[in-house]
């Protein structure tokens, strides 16, 4: 039988610029999960995406969740069965005022670094989805038919935390059930390598407020003899570390286990550079656990954070007060077999131990998630390795991820498979932040990797 694989790529090589443009429709929705003045958009995106599988021969639908819908769909023939995950939604756009141009006004600019497709949305996550859509567009053009069967499933509220995602992973398990699950939510390696992920860290999210007098006193009048809620919030987190950088939470290590030697001796062979990661933001000193590499801190290592810290005036001026309350946000990014429950309730235990007289603490959770890590044994896995070698030229790295995808976790723990998480992103496409990009090469390479990645599945 002749291999269909390089037609199939001239295909792609072919329609690329019609290929673009069906992703600039998908951009200029701005599909935005948190605003709930966005939600109409949502659902357009949602329905397009219907659209659009159903053109391609899949038996696609909208359903609908107590959130933003979500799209399903099933096509293809053969012994093997893969299931591709993606999202629509993609995150506010503020500040407005930092982006080049109207951020649903897509287009294609030119940059010392090549073409770039410049929207919200063109690389976390709809560029990378449509590089899977557009692979199997080829794939029936060229011969009528996948390779093996797939069943897509597409989520509206990824980056609103999934609140819909758990129930209706259950309520639908046996019909989204497959062999494994692609993740295209990722990148490459260093810009430049093909690369899978095979562990992920978990995430757990808190958020505090102490309070002290029952109102902002006169710093003049009362500082000194009364309580102030900054200095106690302030102090308590200012602790959450020792002099080396682990942090002191009691038991907040438990579960952490080390990566073996053969993994470290892979990451190693990376050539992975902490200075220059660091360089690129204006950085030079590595700040976290002291005898720790870059990769092992980013990749193996968990990790207690603050985002945010509110309290007293902030305007502008000056206004001196003792506030009554303080709040902050504090992030913990954990690995191995932490167990993101047991540490909340470690959290709250600690910073309630640590209280003076006259103040007290509230606790609001926002959201906990596991670790994962993902098997490489399964014919499914090499199949993708080997397709990912040929199309990108090196051998696709097995590497680490320092962020969270709940979605790879419940996949395992819910439908009782394993995923596979490879994308084409870069590190500088600016997801989240003004003036995200998407390069046309990460594009391109995209759809022809996935392309590959089928042809490869069916005969694995």
């Amino acid at each position: 039988m002749t291999d269909p694989i390089p037609a199939i790529l001239t295909r792609i090589d072919d329609d690329l610029p019609q290929a673009l443009e069906r992703l600039m429709e998908l951009l200029r929705i701005p599909s935005i999960s948190t605003d709930p003045a966005n939600a109409e958009d949502c659902d357009t995106a949602a329905d397009w995406l219907v659209a659009e599988l159903s053109h391609l021969g899949f038996e696609a639908s909208k359903r609908t969740t107590t959130g933003h819908p979500m799209v399903v769909a099933h096509g293809g023939q053969g012994a093997r069965h893969v299931l591709f995950y993606g999202h629509y939604d993609v995150q506010p756009v503020d500040p407005l005022s930092h982006w080049h141009r109207d951020p649903f006004d897509p287009a294609i600019e030119e940059t010392p670094q090549g073409r770039v497709i410049r929207a919200r949305g063109a690389s976390d996550d709809k560029g990378q989805l449509m590089t899977f859509l557009e692979a199997c567009r080829q794939w029936k053009a060229e011969t009528g038919e996948l390779p093996c069967r797939v069943t897509v499933l597409f989520e509206g509220e990824e980056e609103s935390g999934s609140p819909s995602l758990i129930p209706f992973l259950e309520a639908n398990a046996e019909e989204l059930r497959a062999e494994v699950a692609f993740i295209c939510d990722s990148g490459l390696f260093d810009d430049r390598l093909p690369a899978i992920i095979t562990t992920l860290r978990g995430l757990l999210g808190e958020e505090l407020t102490i309070t002290g007098p029952d109102r902002d006193l006169h710093s003049g009048i009362y500082g000194g003899p009364a309580i102030n809620p900054a200095r106690v919030l302030t102090r308590i987190l200012g602790e959450m570390h020792d002099a080396q950088g682990r942090v002191t939470i009691p038991g907040f290590y438990d579960g952490v286990g080390e990566p073996g030697a053969e993994t470290k001796s892979a990451w190693d062979r990376l050539g992975f550079s902490t200075e220059a990661f660091l360089g690129e933001v204006g950085l030079s000193h590595p700040a976290g656990e002291a005898g720790r590499s870059g990769l092992e801190m980013l990749w193996s290592r968990p990790t207690a954070e603050i985002n945010g810290i509110t309290s007293g005036y902030t305007g502008d001026g000056f206004k001196t007060v003792l506030p009554a309350e303080a709040s902050a946000k504090v992030s913990f990014r954990l690995v191995g077999g932490q167990d993101p429950d047991r540490l909340r309730g470690a959290f709250r235990d600690w910073v309630i131990a640590q209280l003076p007289p006259d103040c007290h603490v509230t606790f609001t959770g926002h959201g906990a998630a596991p670790a994962a890590r993902m098997h490489t044994d399964s014919p499914i896995f090499a199949a993708t390795e080997a397709a990912l070698a040929e199309e990108w030229g090196e051998s696709a790295g097995q590497i680490g991820a320092g962020g969270s995808i709940p979605i790879a976790g419940y996949f395992q723990t819910i439908l009782g498979m394993e995923s596979l998480l490879t994308g084409f992103a870069r590190d500088d496409d600016a997801i989240h932040s003004p003036n995200e990009k998407y390069d046309v090469e990460s594009f391109h390479k995209g759809v022809r990797s996935w392309a590959r990645v089928l042809g490869r599945i069916a005969d694995a």
